[in-house]
């Protein structure tokens, strides 16, 4: 078997090393493994997923082998959630794969409490009183559900989850909250103890780009009646205050200040929708509370506190 790292590496780009860890504990349901269940399961084997378990009572007629890759003419008669289980199992054998002889429907009337096992159940074919008595199920199990059905070129697809908290979203721009245009006090200090016009250059050069910032912040509110550049004039003229600063052309902390120089003007304080997600009633967490909730807990702080300052301002 391939390293981890090096079997997944092109998906390990998209979604990372926590979204595969996430792909690797789940435990995936499949109902029905027709055309459309079947080529689901083959992508999410091939991406590695924990385990799967193809529920199908029917068996394998000529018209599946025009329509399904999971079936060869040798399979003709025997059961179809075998002989599917079997092929996805030869695509990855890192995943565990287990079938069931049964057909969904009467699953779901006679064992409603098998569902509660899995992370994720995909229902395909499904009729729809089966649908809305599954959809009961999965939603008091708290078990993520999704709905496919085709028709021909045509088909549709219903995600049903209760909640769905996401802690990593890997934004395609990550903006660094350095607390530029409202330091904390110690920051404040550390910024006040060091002098800009210092005559040795090497200390000149060695002077952090954070501080550089701050400092020139400071001054620049000074002028400017407590505010901060705003328009992309004054963000350009606060930038040529940064340029002037510079004793030498190499100096690569002025440099850093510079393309940092727009973390300065990032809004103060914590956007409304975090504070919508911080006071929301699910942030009174218990035993049974999800990760997410822990965490937004954690960062819970007294109102007058969270109004002014984010409650993450030190990581």
């Amino acid at each position: 078997m391939a390293e981890p790292k090096t079997k997944y590496d092109r998906q390990l780009r998209i979604w990372g090393e926590q979204g595969q860890t996430a792909l690797e504990k789940a435990s995936i349901c499949l109902l029905n493994c027709g055309p459309t269940g079947s080529e689901t399961l083959k992508n999410l084997v091939l991406g590695g997923v924990g385990s799967i378990t193809v529920i199908d009572g029917s068996k394998v007629e000529l018209g599946d082998l025009g329509n399904n890759f999971m079936v060869d003419e040798s399979c003709v008669g025997q059961s179809k959630a075998k002989c599917v289980c079997t092929f996805l199992q030869e695509l990855n054998d890192a995943v565990k794969a287990k079938f069931i002889e049964e057909y969904p429907e009467a699953l779901v009337d006679s064992n409603p409490s098998f569902f509660s096992q899995f992370t994720l159940v995909v229902a395909t074919q499904l009729a729809e009183d089966s649908m809305v008595k599954l959809d009961k199920i999965c939603r008091e199990a708290n078990v993520l559900l999704i709905f496919a059905r085709s028709y021909g070129l045509t088909g549709f697809v219903r995600n049903s989850v209760k909640e769905h908290a996401v802690i990593e979203s890997k934004p395609d721009h990550f903006l660094d909250d350095l607390r530029l245009n409202n330091p904390w006090p110690e920051l404040k200090r550390f910024a006040e103890s060091i002098d800009l016009k210092v005559a040795d250059p090497v200390a000149h050069k060695h002077t952090p780009y954070v501080v550089i910032l701050v400092k020139m912040a400071e001054e620049w509110a000074k002028v400017h009646g407590g505010a901060l550049p705003s328009t992309r004039d004054e963000k350009k003229e606060f930038k040529e205050l940064l340029k002037a600063g510079m004793v030498a052309i190499d100096e690569d902390n002025y440099k850093e200040a510079i393309e940092a120089s727009f973390k300065v003007f990032a809004p103060r304080g914590i956007s409304s929708d975090l504070l919508q997600i911080i006071h929301d009633s699910c942030s009174e967490v218990d035993s049974n509370s999800s990760n997410f909730w822990v965490m937004v807990a954690a960062l819970k702080c007294p109102i007058g506190v969270c109004e002014t300052r984010s409650p993450i301002m030190y990581g």
